[in-house]
């Protein structure tokens, strides 16, 4: 085994479900959180900025945890470890900011080591922790991905985003946890609403394989969660129903919420028209939201090379800036 002394690595946020691909699709997007892991003589955390608050920063950090399941999964012994931290993933917003810790952890671990453990390898890891593969998927390898899981085992297909696909992300200031957005849902399903899903989830993945944006009006359409979770998200429905008439190519709930994200063709001149509607139909609901112009990102979960006379936080603010 070679042992590194340190590895820095970053990892995109991540919108999952992409309308009807519930629990199945997800597609990489430009947030990042950063990590950084050194051995050390014991466990310490350097945690930075404000999705950082409240974390712990002891062994029960998750981030150590997982680095843990890689060593002891290749056979090494690393116990103790120099853990810094950075994110600009808003936290419990539907952006995968779990995810990106995951896998950023999982990684980091891995690489730090040697990489012994393949990439799949990583990914069944990161599903069985994550419990869905959809963000964890789009995270580690970037662009749109298509999984499945059945509890023990995962298969995914990655798709490259479309030339002209870009999005508008509605973020609200409030947090939805993913346990409170999965007990909106109902036990059981109408078969005629899982055959509606089933039919939109398979012309959205090949819609987007084939770059055929023009079906993306129909194939983003759902049954199964977001009308049950749209009472949790104030302005939802409204944006449901109303957005593509001001010129989304689709729009979905983004993965549990309660961030709304609308697809666009970045040739459209309605884009800021868009904008403008999504953030009043918000703020018409009292709440106050944020709307970020991203691009789907083709590249997941990234080592990066440093200079060894810059510190962590150095390197975030020339990544920042760059």
């Amino acid at each position: 085994m070679s042992l590194s002394q340190v590895v820095r690595v970053k990892v995109p946020a991540s919108t999952a479900n992409l309308g009807p691909g519930f629990d199945t699709l997800g597609m990489a997007l430009p947030l990042y959180s950063w990590l950084e892991l050194r051995p050390s003589d014991r466990t310490v955390f350097h945690l930075h900025g404000d999705q950082m608050e409240g974390l712990p920063q002891d062994k029960s950090n998750l981030i150590y945890k997982v680095s843990q399941m890689v060593f002891q999964e290749a056979g090494v012994s690393v116990p103790d470890l120099e853990i810094s931290m950075y994110s600009d993933i808003p936290l419990t917003r539907g952006l995968g900011s779990s995810a990106s810790a995951i896998v950023g952890a999982l990684a980091a671990a891995n690489a730090l080591i040697g990489s012994p453990l393949p990439d799949a390898k990583l990914f069944h890891m990161a599903t069985a922790l994550e419990k869905h593969p959809d963000n964890v998927g789009a995270s580690l390898f970037g662009g749109i991905v298509a999984a499945a899981w059945d509890g023990t085992h995962a298969d995914y297909v990655r798709i490259a985003p479309p030339a002209h696909l870009e999005t508008l992300v509605v973020i609200p200031d409030f947090q939805l946890s993913t346990t409170k957005a999965r007990e909106a849902l109902p036990a059981q399903v109408k078969l005629e609403d899982a055959v509606y899903n089933i039919s939109r989830s398979s012309l959205l993945t090949a819609a987007l394989s084939a770059g055929r944006l023009d079906l993306l009006r129909e194939a983003m359409k759902d049954r199964i969660h977001q009308p049950y979770r749209a009472p949790l998200v104030p302005g939802m429905s409204k944006i449901l129903e109303e957005a593509q008439k001001q010129g989304a190519l689709g729009v979905a709930l983004s993965g549990a919420g309660p961030t709304m994200i609308a697809f666009v063709d970045n040739r459209d001149a309605r884009i800021e028209q868009l904008r403008v509607y999504l953030v009043e139909t918000m703020e018409a609901e009292g709440i106050t939201v944020s709307c970020l112009q991203l691009s789907p990102v083709a590249e997941g979960v990234q080592v990066l090379g440093d200079k060894s006379d810059r510190t962590f936080m150095e390197m975030i603010r020339g990544e920042i800036t760059a």
